[in-house]
């Protein structure tokens, strides 16, 4: 592949350089484009190249999410698409020097002019991160920032994915030790595998300075209360019977709220707190709705039933 991962003509190094703020970070390319696109560019920065052809099914899955992947890397890396149908000639010459071209998609990374790493097929989103991550590794730009790691870990975490979301959380807190978001949620993460354990050691190591951050607190309260739903939900035929013979059972209301919290039902869990607060607001001096504040602390404060919740308590204490 020397005729094509070759050197650079004279001086294309300074105007790739200069040139570089311009240049999209997707776009389409083709044999006439290559050397300038793919081999002088990735002189500068890492270019990743998808091979693809309209025939292709799972090239129109990975198309979007590789988008998606190197417009978050915010012009660390460049992505350009290659049409192996349209670019025949390249194609034959990519072949000849190792490409895997028969069998596509198959996106490779270029630095310095030469292949640094590829893979084959639609690949999930975390895995392209993961060999993103890698090649900017590989080429010397790092790891991606903290804000980024974070932003990813939070989705993670939200879209069901806690295994993942620990491991980049834990990615945050290696380059950011007192980052309060970053414990928080690797806490959270921890409990979202209901692993007590891993959890309590994480809230121990979580740094002094940063022990009272509203993170951190929330992460702790979502932790006890885990630990107290865990008895609830043991307990809740019993509760549930002592209710049914006496609706007035406060006690019982404020176990059954820790119940339907440790089953994941926040809504249901905030109207037996409110049930209680709205027959006797000063019932075990506010017992139930100190109770609540527990949960919005463990929810989150921005979270839906949080937000719900809070609008039906500000009702009851200010009507």
């Amino acid at each position: 592949m020397d005729h094509i991962i070759g050197q650079s003509r004279p001086g294309a190094q300074n105007e790739g350089a200069g040139a570089q703020a311009s240049v999209p970070l997707v776009s389409d390319g083709s044999q006439a484009t290559f050397m300038q696109d793919v081999i002088e560019a990735s002189r500068t920065v890492p270019v990743l190249v998808d091979f693809w052809a309209d025939w292709c099914g799972p090239c129109k899955q990975l198309a979007p999410v590789l988008e998606k992947v190197v417009t978050a890397a915010k012009g660390r890396l460049r992505l350009v698409k290659i049409d192996i149908e349209a670019n025949r000639a390249l194609t034959a010459q990519l072949a000849q020097v190792g490409l895997p071209l028969q069998s596509i998609p198959l996106v490779a990374a270029f630095w310095k002019g030469q292949i640094l790493d590829l893979f084959q097929g639609a690949l999930p989103e975390s895995e392209i991160k993961k060999f993103v991550e890698n090649v900017l590794k590989a080429a010397g730009g790092g790891t991606m920032p903290a804000t980024e790691l974070l932003e990813q870990a939070n989705v993670a975490l939200e879209t069901s994915r806690p295994e993942h979301a620990a491991e980049l959380y834990s990615a945050v807190i290696g380059e950011e030790p007192e980052n309060p978001k970053a414990w928080g949620g690797l806490i959270r993460a921890m409990l979202a595998l209901d692993d007590e354990e891993a959890a309590a050691a994480a809230l121990a190591d979580v740094p002094t300075k940063i022990a009272e951050a509203p993170e951190v607190v929330g992460a702790r309260a979502a932790l006890e209360l885990k630990k107290e739903g865990r008895k609830a939900a043991e307990e809740m035929e019993e509760v549930r019977a002592r209710l049914a013979a006496n609706p007035n059972d406060y006690d019982a209301r404020c176990e059954l709220a820790t119940g339907l919290n440790a089953a994941g039902k926040r809504e249901e869990a905030a109207d037996e707190l409110l049930a209680v607060i709205r027959a006797d607001r000063n019932w075990k001096e506010g017992a139930a709705r100190l109770q609540l504040l527990r949960f919005f602390e463990a929810w989150g404060h921005d979270d839906p039933a949080t937000l719900a919740a809070r609008r039906k308590l500000s009702s009851l204490l200010f009507s």
